[in-house]
């Protein structure tokens, strides 16, 4: 009988073991940690301090640097806004840290909301990228379900057609950052009329950021 027993348990300990190596980590979010904003780069991408490139978690909004797809740079602009905007900027590991690129993967919290939320009730969301369960994903599609629903966004009827910078118009060019910063304050993306090689120091593609 104790023999029964004990082959019975190493036969659940077995089970148990081959489903902890076969079975995907379900990711946890873990403790919020406090940034600054160094730079707003898109819809889903910025760079912060601590942490450098960061791309949001789960959610992909449109292109809006060397091609223009639609609803890029409105997501682009609206991101952005909440970013400079926000008085404390929090941000929230869920899983791997680091994607193929090196990035940071992580929620961002925007003065105690979650900015993914605040992305997609827009309709800027064009989908998600899932490599796992994470900690918000639930809620995070029925805001996606309704965004559709009330058609707004890339959900409305009307969309603008997508476009690449400086396809038709000549480059402009400019003597330094100082001077390029009077007509566009922000600096520029790879792939605009504006833009210089020797302007993007960091060389992440955005020259004369500030």
């Amino acid at each position: 009988m104790k023999k029964l027993i004990l082959v019975t348990l190493m036969a659940l300990i077995g089970i148990t073991g081959y489903f902890q190596f076969t079975k995907p980590v379900q990711a946890k979010a873990g403790t919020k940690f406090t940034v600054k904003l160094a730079k707003c780069i898109d819809g889903d991408t910025a760079k912060f301090t601590k942490v450098g490139t960061t791309r949001f978690l789960y959610i992909d909004t449109p292109e809006s640097t060397i091609t223009v797809e639609p609803y890029g740079k409105e997501a682009s602009a609206y991101t952005c806004n909440l970013l400079n905007k926000a008085k404390t900027i929090q941000l929230q590991y869920d899983g791997p840290k680091k994607d193929k690129y090196n990035r940071t993967l992580a929620w961002i919290w925007i003065d105690g909301r979650l900015i993914q939320k605040d992305i997609i009730k827009k309709g800027y969301v064009e989908k998600f990228y899932d490599y796992g369960t994470y900690s918000y994903e639930t809620e995070l599609r029925n805001l996606q379900a309704t965004a559709q629903k009330q058609k707004v966004g890339l959900w409305s009827k009307s969309k603008p057609v997508a476009t690449k910078p400086n396809t038709n118009n000549k480059t402009q060019n400019f003597a330094n950052c100082t001077e390029l910063r009077k007509v566009y304050p922000n600096g520029v993306p790879k792939g605009h009329k504006a833009y210089q090689a020797k302007m993007d120091r960091d060389k992440d593609n955005y020259a004369c950021e500030r």
